[in-house]
């Protein structure tokens, strides 16, 4: 029972960080909304592949466009 009650914390959770993010970043301005979007991301990718791979395409974005190299 306790770790049902885990796995759908973790989920609204991470569902209110995206939805939060999603909305502070409809101006298209790039800062506390983008950041709330990879946490919320982080948070749903412990329970869900599609956010881990969502996760790891923004990470990868993010190094291809400010030309950092990877830290993996």
């Amino acid at each position: 029972m306790l770790q049902h009650t885990i796995r759908v914390t973790r989920i609204v959770i991470g569902s209110v960080l995206i939805v939060l993010g999603a909305l502070l970043s409809l101006p298209l301005v790039p800062g506390p909304g983008l950041l709330l979007v990879f946490g919320g991301l982080t948070v749903l990718s412990s329970e869900f592949e599609w956010a881990r791979r969502s996760k790891r395409y923004l990470h990868d974005l993010f190094h291809r466009l400010t030309g950092r190299p990877h830290g993996r």
